[in-house]
């Protein structure tokens, strides 16, 4: 009958999202903790080295507000 598909089905799910989840777990284990930012224009990406070079600690997800900056 139909329902005998429902476990393939069920399993071909679960094998289908494991790798995009397993992925966004590495880029933030290897981000420190921070989602990646993405610069699809130069602007963008103007923005993220302005950000990096503004945080003292050479990373764009490590933010100062303008009240700490020198």
């Amino acid at each position: 009958m139909w329902f005998e598909i429902l476990p393939g089905i069920g399993v071909m799910a679960v094998c289908l999202v494991i790798p995009g989840i397993a992925t966004a777990y590495i880029h933030r284990f290897s981000n420190g903790g921070k989602e990646k930012r993405v610069a699809y224009y130069p602007y963008q990406w103007s923005l993220m080295q302005r950000d990096r070079r503004v945080s003292g600690v050479n990373r764009y997800y490590v933010s100062k507000g303008l009240e700490n900056i020198d």
